[in-house]
């Protein structure tokens, strides 16, 4: 591993159980952070269970789970997962709400995986920063908490210590990244593949669309989706897509817009970064060439779009990303 790889300064994961415990945002946690994973070295996370109540804790769909740890474990944990919440309405525990505080201003990360923002913005932590939540939820969360910088429409959102993400699937994405932030994209593929997982979506796409690309096979627009990917470096423009699809431009504008949530455009961007992004961690490509070989045609053009989405630049994020 490349001395430049920045690790999580404690690899403790600790994911917070409380009665009406949402069972499928918890289960997330836990299949991403909590199953051994020995083939990915002793720097992995470790995963602990911290009850945030007394007694048994009766989770959605007719179990029951015993936490071997209360609240006070959470100091020692580098990340706290709050998976869902049991209304949005509904205050949380006043101790709940201060070993988060304590955590954080320890230097733990927080996340919130869907409706599991409520408990983090009544810590008030979120108080003048971006945070989302499932589409459903989104104006109940202004409504209580108008000094949140609500991110609507999006899958996740990053603010470096606390991560928020949108409904329910979308808490897979946001798992997923954090581990790509902290150990890079070999190890978040890896994990991916292990969960029969497309490739990863960023946090700006949209969480809600009207009509989710065909998983069939034959599917003309979810097989030109999977050609794309083979091919990000050759020019695609709209007519050409359109004409591969066997669609008319406005009817495959349309039903690309109904199947994605985000037009070609933003589409191929998100495509040829993610691809950019491995090849500056994985190889020795002169950042020219990545731009080349992801479809972006300059070095200058990569610099652009890598700034606007990513806030970094391509040689900085290789330096800190970089494997060996």
């Amino acid at each position: 591993m490349s001395p430049n790889r920045t690790r999580p300064p404690n690899p403790e994961v600790a994911v917070v159980a409380y009665d009406g415990l949402c069972t499928f945002e918890f289960g997330i946690a836990v299949e991403v952070f909590g199953l051994p994973r020995p083939e990915m070295g002793a720097d992995w996370y470790r995963f602990r269970v911290c009850a945030a109540e007394p007694g048994p804790i009766r989770a959605v769909g007719g179990i029951r789970i015993e936490a071997e740890d209360g609240l006070e474990a959470l100091t020692g944990a580098g990340t706290v997962v709050v998976p869902g919440w049991r209304g949005a309405r509904e205050v949380p525990p006043a101790p709940l709400l201060a070993a988060l505080r304590e955590a954080h201003g320890r230097g733990a990360r927080l996340v919130s995986l869907c409706s599991g923002v409520f408990v983090l913005a009544a810590t008030g932590l979120l108080d003048g920063r971006r945070a989302t939540t499932h589409w459903r939820y989104l104006p109940v969360l202004a409504e209580l908490h108008p000094a949140i910088r609500i991110a609507p429409d999006v899958l996740y959102v990053d603010e470096g210590d606390i991560l928020t993400a949108a409904g329910s699937a979308a808490g897979i994405d946001l798992a997923i990244h954090i581990v790509r932030r902290d150990h890079g994209a070999r190890a978040a593929n890896q994990v991916a593949r292990r969960l029969v997982l497309p490739p990863h979506r960023e946090g700006g796409q949209a969480q809600y669309v009207e009509r989710p690309v065909p998983a069939q096979p034959g599917s003309r627009l979810a097989g030109l989706l999977d050609r794309l990917r083979g091919r990000l470096g050759d020019p695609l423009a709209v007519p050409r897509l359109a004409a591969e699809a066997g669609m008319s431009e406005r009817t495959f504008l349309r039903r690309f817009a109904e199947a994605t949530g985000t037009t070609p455009g933003d589409w191929l961007v998100g495509e040829r970064l993610a691809h950019a992004r491995t090849l500056l961690e994985e190889t020795d490509l002169p950042v020219e060439r990545v731009a080349t070989e992801c479809g972006f045609g300059t070095a200058a053009t990569l610099r652009h779009h890598f700034r606007a989405r990513l806030g970094t630049a391509p040689r900085r994020y290789r330096e800190r990303f970089r494997t060996a």
